[in-house]
């Protein structure tokens, strides 16, 4: 099945109901070992859309975010007024050496520091709420959206980039929002206090002041424009590298089977130097404004200093004590406007992560099914496909003008070389993929026309690519049936001939299965794949390639059990190892898309076509009858 996969360019399947596993189940999942070029460092799309979403999210905690603003508002204005009084002070108390009146404003000070400690305090505590609040939206509206996009979408990503999107991507913003959202708001309202504070003391100093603010704007606007670039590379580059890390442990035995331990490490160094390029020159375009700030600031530090000295030297109407509280808003104006150039980095880091999940939550879902479709109830099993095309590619077709029909109760056997489109029926079976022509219909009804998971309850599937999930073996079984009870699962079990091993293992059925059952060996976890299937009875069976891992004096037994379990329901086996499917009351040979042949063992043996070669070459390698 995988071999044919890679000829047709045709994506994986997965067992109906099962979680998505690991990076592709194999080694080179993603492309990952391909040669790799760096290209241009991608743009923002669109930076604005992307923030008003996440402020959409925000919008859902607003109430909250009406406190954090007055929080922040109250601490900020605090510290505008503690400014002025400690200029008072300087003209008043300290001038006249009134030493009662310095103690009485230095407790009044306290009292004033005190109340902007509490609300900084407030505010830290609900932005961590709301932000917290805000992931886990988020989180779960992206998860959500996964669950119900269609597989195509998945073959075009290699999961650990879609990892990188659900850990990396998320806890930037996460970040963002706990840290640099009250910051910047708390900026903001100081650069404006300060400014309305200045122009009430001085407008003409105020003017003095602002002079280096357009230097900042003009630079702000350089530095942006090129950290957003390099942060969008960092980001995407990331997530290459989560992508290539879980592929190559997920293929570890093939790395070290090949010895290409040399190979890997140096595409690895090779994603990560490039990882590190990107993340260099965002931080070092980023890092350019705190420098660059510190000096436009002490600049105007050192024009305000001046000329308010002049002033005062002058008799302009100026006091040493407005001078002292306007060199301390100077220190207040500039510092905010540090601040705020300090966090376009982290913001901008934010924004690439938000536009890749952004970008995931855009991808169109698998189409609703029809308000009218129907649900099956009874189901007969009688299967036809009806001149049926389709191909991954819709200009490389993988099965051409498919007809065949099944009875209720049938076997249908598809066998043929890799790559003909055995998996592909299946594929098309279960709706993963709708037809581009043609139909198929279970009993006279197009599976276009069934509802979804209507159509996929109804059916058990049982792949090569075995799926166990880091539960106990009763809950893997249980997967076929949440409802089914532990003696069903038990009976099923017996009925895979899987009871025997399962009760050797430590815990017996309540042993917990590491990461898709690699404490297993191959034929065990293909065994507890099929009592799964033999839980959720379904009305129409599917076995692709079923037995492949299993020694053949277990596949006796198995072969037992399964066709006890396909008697009287219709189905559909696929096999490379033709001795398996002898028995078939229909075998479809399909070569290139196409059936090629059609009729039972021996029918297909008496015309010495293409089967009966497929055949009799097996037999000569020893895996025929």
């Amino acid at each position: 099945m995988a071999e044919e996969r890679q000829s047709q360019s045709a994506p994986p399947t997965m067992n109906v109901g099962a979680r998505p596993g690991g990076g592709g189940g194999g080694f080179g999942g993603g492309g990952a070992m391909g040669g790799r070029m760096a290209g241009p460092p991608p743009k923002l799309r669109n930076p604005k859309g992307t923030l008003l979403r996440l402020v959409g999210y925000l919008g859902r905690k607003r109430w909250k975010m009406v406190f954090v603003f007055v929080a922040t508002l109250v601490s900020t204005l605090v510290t505008l007024v503690a400014t002025r009084m400690n200029g008072s002070i300087l003209d008043t108390t300290i001038a006249n050496k009134d030493i009662a009146g310095l103690a009485a404003a230095c407790f009044l000070l306290l009292g004033i520091y005190l109340v902007g400690t509490v609300a900084a305090q407030l505010q830290q505590y609900l932005m961590i709420d709301v932000a917290q609040s805000t992931i886990k939206h988020l989180r779960k509206d992206l998860f959500d959206r996964m669950q119900r996009l269609p597989l195509r979408f998945f073959d075009r990503n290699t999961h650990g980039d879609l990892m990188s999107r659900f850990t990396n991507d998320v806890e930037n913003i996460n970040q963002t929002l706990s840290q640099s959202v009250a910051q910047l708001f708390g900026n903001v309202i100081a650069v404006v206090g300060t400014f309305v504070a200045m122009l009430l003391l001085s407008p003409l100093m105020t003017l003095v002041a602002v002079a280096t603010v357009p230097l900042i704007t003009v630079f702000t606007q350089l530095v942006v424009k090129f950290t957003r670039r390099f942060y969008k590379q960092q980001q995407t580059i990331l997530g290459e590298l989560n992508g290539y890390i879980e592929e190559t442990i997920t293929g570890q035995r093939v790395v070290k089977v090949f010895n290409r331990e040399a190979q890997v490490r140096a595409d690895f160094s090779e994603i990560n130097g490039r990882l590190r390029v990107a993340g260099t020159k965002a931080q070092i375009y980023s890092g350019v404004m705190g420098p660059f700030m510190n000096l436009v600031n002490n600049l105007g530090y050192a024009l305000v200093t001046a000329f308010g000295a002049w002033m005062v030297v002058t008799g302009r109407g100026v006091t040493v004590g407005v001078v002292f509280s306007f060199l301390l808003y100077q220190r207040q104006f500039g510092r905010p406007l540090n601040e705020i150039a300090n966090l376009f980095s982290t913001i901008q880091s934010s924004l690439a992560g938000a536009e890749r999940i952004f970008g995931v939550m855009d991808e169109k879902p698998e189409p609703a099914d029809d308000a009218d479709a129907a649900t099956l109830h009874d189901i007969r099993g009688r299967v036809e496909a009806d001149d049926v095309t389709f191909g991954y590619d819709p200009a490389r077709p993988v099965l051409k003008h498919a007809t065949f029909e099944a009875e209720p109760g049938q076997t249908i056997a598809l066998v043929g070389p890799t790559g003909a489109g055995k998996t592909t029926v299946v594929n098309l079976l279960t709706r993963f993929y709708d037809v581009d022509s043609g139909s198929f219909r279970i009993d006279g009804i197009d599976l276009r026309r069934i509802r979804r998971d209507s159509l996929r309850s109804s059916l058990g599937i049982v792949l090569q690519d075995t799926v166990l999930f880091s539960e106990t073996v009763r809950e893997n079984i249980r997967y076929g049936r949440l409802t089914a009870t532990d003696a069903e699962v038990g009976a099923a079990a017996r009925t895979a001939n899987a009871d025997l091993f399962i009760q050797r293992l430590p815990q017996g059925y309540d042993t917990v299965l590491s990461d898709d059952g690699g404490n297993l060996s191959q034929g065990q976890r293909q065994l507890l794949a099929i009592a799964r299937a033999i839980l959720s009875d379904p009305a129409i069976l599917i076995l692709d390639e079923a037995t492949s891992s299993i020694d053949t004096r277990t596949e006796v037994h198995i072969q037992e059990a399964m066709f006890e379990l396909m008697k009287g329901r219709t189905s559909f086996v696929i096999a490379h190892r033709l001795s398996t499917i002898r028995n078939a009351d229909l075998i479809l040979v399909i070569k290139d898309g196409e059936i090629i042949e059609r009729g039972c063992h021996d029918e297909l043996m008496a015309a010495d076509g293409f089967y009966a070669g497929l055949q009799n070459s097996q037999k000569k390698s020893g895996l025929g009858l």
